[in-house]
C-alpha cells in the first residue's frame, strides 16, 4: 500500500499501463487523475510484476444535505491474463480496511465487469437519487443510478447522494 507521493516514476507508469490493458485502451487521462491523491493498493505476481490495482481518494459527498468524508474507489484493475485468480478479492479486502479505519463510508462507481465481485464483498447499489455538486448548483445524475454502490454508511441507502465537482466522469 502506497499514497500517490510515494510512487517512482516507474511504478506510475506500470500502473498506468496495467490500467490501459485491464480497460482495454478504454481508460481516460481523466480516469487516471481521478485514482491519484490517495492510497494505492497493490497486488504483484511471483515475477514482481504488477497484477492488480486499486485507489481509495477521499471526496466530500452529502446524504440528504448532510456533509460526509467518503473514500472513493477508483482505478480496480486486474491483469487480464491473471483475472479469476482471487486478485480482486484481496484488493477490495485492502481497500475496505481503509475505507472502515478512515472515512465515514466508501462509494464506488461499478462497470458491468466489477458487479459481482462488489456485491460479493457487501457493497449495495445506491437505491435513491444522485446528484452532483456542480458550478450551476445541484444537478441530479440519473444516468448512473445502476452503478453507484456504497459500503458502510447510511442504514438504508437511500435518500439523495450528492457527489463533488470534477472533470470527466462525475461519479
Amino acid at each position: 500500500m502506497q499514497h500517490t507521493w510515494e510512487l517512482s516514476a516507474v511504478r506510475a507508469r506500470s500502473l498506468r499501463a496495467l490500467l490501459d490493458l485491464a480497460f482495454a485502451g478504454d481508460f481516460a487521462d481523466t480516469d487516471y487523475d481521478h485514482a491519484l491523491g490517495g492510497v494505492h493498493v497493490f497486488v504483484t505476481g511471483a515475477d514482481d510484476a504488477m497484477a492488480g490495482h486499486a485507489a481509495v481518494v477521499a471526496r466530500s459527498m452529502m446524504v440528504d444535505g448532510i456533509p460526509y468524508r467518503v473514500g472513493y474507489v477508483e482505478a480496480v484493475a486486474v491483469d487480464p491474463g491473471r483475472q479469476r485468480q482471487g486478485i480482486g478479492d484481496q484488493l477490495m479486502s485492502a481497500v475496505e480496511r481503509v475505507i472502515v479505519n478512515a472515512y465515514d463510508f466508501g462509494v464506488l462507481s461499478a462497470s458491468e465487469a466489477g458487479l459481482r465481485l462488489y456485491r460479493s464483498h457487501g457493497w449495495r447499489l445506491w437505491e435513491g437519487t444522485l446528484s452532483a455538486m456542480t458550478p450551476a448548483g445541484v444537478n441530479p445524475t440519473p444516468d448512473d443510478a445502476d452503478s453507484v454502490f456504497v459500503f458502510g454508511g447510511p442504514e438504508t441507502a437511500a435518500g439523495e447522494l450528492t457527489c463533488d465537482w470534477r472533470a470527466g466522469d462525475l461519479w
